[in-house]
């Protein structure tokens, strides 16, 4: 690889993109970029399967807790940031490695988003209450009330891209899709994709035992510390959401757990069907795939 390169890896939840992250960076001796939009913040640690300590002390990461919940950021906040960070990289280092489950984060990095409007803090706290309070349903009928065309592309069981959409119509006062289709500068460095393939049946196992394991470490008083400020948008999130309806005594603690799985395997099903969108631009790997063989597949792009 001559050019500055940047590899993409991408897959749902608990399908091992941590471990193949770092495989891949000690290979080719770069670094990672995190584009997992909860792993973000400081105090979420448990629920959203930050790197262990050991993980993240054997390749440097950017972009892993470096925010607060209390801190207001969006997608396109992270692209400047993460465009920016990547320029200063690329002037000593050939090769990153972009990794995480939150797709339009890593679209916003390979190619570009459309510009937005400013959300405030506030519009987005209203929406994620009356999600919590109300449902989804309530927020998919405004949508389709302010912008009947971006309703029927949407995926209307994602809640971050509705509530998305909705923040940009209240704060701007225009269409969501009026703001679709613009010009998008050209990135100083290449793109390769690599995405984990895995059987749906393993990965729902694997979730499970995720799940369980981050009830075992912590997950329950960890959620309790940020119970008050439930309501914050970073805090919209599977893993919290059903443990502060068990606080509020709305499920037992059983369901609660369930529910988590549940819902973690929903989410996971929504980064599938991104990663299918995507399929015809990434290369499938396996998560036992051999240093050798990845070492293969390198020095056929280069």
């Amino acid at each position: 690889m001559t050019k500055k390169t940047l590899i993409t890896l991408s897959g749902p939840t608990a399908s091992g993109k941590t471990s193949m992250a770092i495989r891949l960076a000690n290979l080719l001796n770069a670094e990672i970029f995190s584009c997992d939009s909860r792993q973000f913040y400081k105090e979420m640690t448990i629920g959203t399967a930050v790197p262990e300590k050991e993980e993240l002390e054997q390749v440097t990461h950017h972009f892993i807790q470096h925010l607060s919940i209390h801190e207001s950021y969006s997608v396109g906040k992270y692209e400047h940031d993460a465009i920016e960070a990547l320029n200063k990289y690329f002037n000593h280092k050939d090769i990153a490695i972009l990794v995480g489950g939150s797709g339009l984060y890593m679209q916003a990095v390979t190619e570009g988003l459309d510009i937005f409007p400013d959300v405030s803090e506030s519009i987005r706290t209203e929406l994620g209450e009356r999600h919590r309070s109300y449902g989804l349903a309530n927020l998919q009928e405004e949508l389709k009330t302010l912008d009947p065309e971006y309703y029927k592309q949407v995926d209307l069981n994602n809640p971050s891209r509705v509530m998305r959409a909705l923040g940009v119509c209240l704060s701007s006062g225009k269409a969501y899709s009026s703001f679709l289709g613009k010009p998008k500068p050209k990135r100083p460095f290449q793109t390769f994709a690599l995405t984990i393939d895995i059987q749906r049946d393993l990965l729902y196992n694997q979730i499970n035992k995720r799940v369980d394991n981050m009830i075992t470490k912590g997950l329950i008083q960890e959620a309790h510390q940020l119970y008050a400020f439930r309501n914050l948008n970073a805090l919209q999130t599977v893993g919290y959401k059903e443990l502060f309806d068990f606080f509020d005594e709305k499920v037992s603690l059983d369901k609660a757990v369930s529910d988590i799985k549940q819902h973690t395997r929903n989410f996971a099903k929504r980064q599938l069907t991104w990663v299918r969108r995507k399929e015809q631009e990434a290369i499938k790997i396996k998560s036992n795939i051999t240093n050798n063989e990845l070492s293969e597949l390198f020095e056929r792009m280069a």
